[in-house]
């Protein structure tokens, strides 16, 4: 079974239940903690009471810095919602270490952003060097993947489609919430990936439903195809798509099809007049909520509740 960790100001703990118990370790960072798997498994065993989860205010798992990387379209909802038809090629991006936030913190609206997203993922925290070259197996996961973090990609639209700027328009600080836990995974927990439930919910209202069988391209896989390029490292994060359910969603076809005749200025004018109709993107007072787990609760990463402000 999985043992979640949360961080806190003072240190690491061990959840269990509703209640929490010290870690004893000197770590610091991520990577730190995960080199000492031997004191998170002593409190996780010990006969200590701890207290309340409830009395804990939980940071980020994930330190900074480390590195971010993301994958692009790799959910098949999602990629109809985009307006995508037949194969996807698996892409990536990078996103600033400076976006991670806590599980509690507001998402913040810079001055300049009108259209502001959510987009749901499942974060594989790194628990050993990924270096180039490398050829992940379905079997190998546990040995480079230490664990789970909800994650949400928020995204400013105007920002992403205007400029294809992927890097600036996901890299606003605040614009990585991730937490509240840190599921360090046993290696037959990795069978059980594919139950992972990824909802997501504004106000209330769900806007993202979907399991890990809707993804395209796999954590192995994904891992793979990433070293090809990439070295990652233990502590280092991979946010691995999003379902379908954002507020951005692609034109029908027609519309498409006499915007791509404009010039850039005027079809990006008219397309965020229309999408200023859409009620589904963040505004200030809005909250967020975010969770994944299994229907059996044996990887559960807790929920994620963030509220959204302007910037001052």
């Amino acid at each position: 079974m999985s043992t979640n960790v949360l961080r806190t100001t003072d240190g690491w703990w061990v959840v269990r239940g509703e209640r929490a118990v010290a870690v004893d370790t000197k770590a610091i960072t991520t990577a730190e903690l995960l080199a000492d798997r031997a004191a998170v498994s002593e409190a996780a065993s010990s006969s200590e009471a701890g207290i309340p989860v409830a009395d804990l205010v939980a940071l980020s798992p994930v330190t900074t810095p480390c590195r971010v990387v993301a994958q692009m379209v790799n959910y098949r909802s999602h990629a109809r919602d985009s307006g995508f038809k037949g194969d996807i090629p698996p892409a990536f991006f990078r996103k600033a270490s400076g976006s991670i936030s806590g599980p509690g913190e507001a998402i913040v609206r810079p001055a300049h952003v009108k259209f502001l997203d959510y987009e749901i993922e499942l974060g594989l925290v790194m628990g050993a060097a990924l270096r180039v070259g490398t050829v992940v197996e379905e079997r190998d996961l546990p040995s480079y993947v230490a664990g789970l973090v909800i994650t949400n990609d928020v995204s400013a639209r105007e920002v992403q489609l205007t400029k294809t700027q992927f890097y600036e328009s996901k890299s606003y600080p605040t614009f990585t919430p991730t937490g509240p836990y840190l599921a360090l995974l046993e290696p037959e927990d990795f069978a059980h990936l594919l139950n992972l439930r990824l909802k997501l919910s504004v106000n209330g209202e769900l806007r993202q439903d979907r399991t890990l069988a809707d993804m395209i391209v796999r954590p192995a896989q994904a891992l793979t195809l990433l070293a090809r390029f990439q070295t990652l490292d233990a502590g280092d994060l991979l946010l691995t798509g999003t379902p379908g359910g954002t507020a951005l969603k692609a034109p029908p076809k027609a519309v498409e099809k006499i915007g791509a005749l404009l010039p850039p200025a005027v079809k990006w004018k008219a397309f965020f007049k229309s999408q200023a109709k859409n009620p589904h993107y963040l505004r200030q007072g809005d909250v967020v909520t975010a969770t994944i787990a299994t229907p059996d609760d044996r990887i559960d990463l807790g929920e994620q509740r963030t509220p959204v402000a302007d910037a001052n």
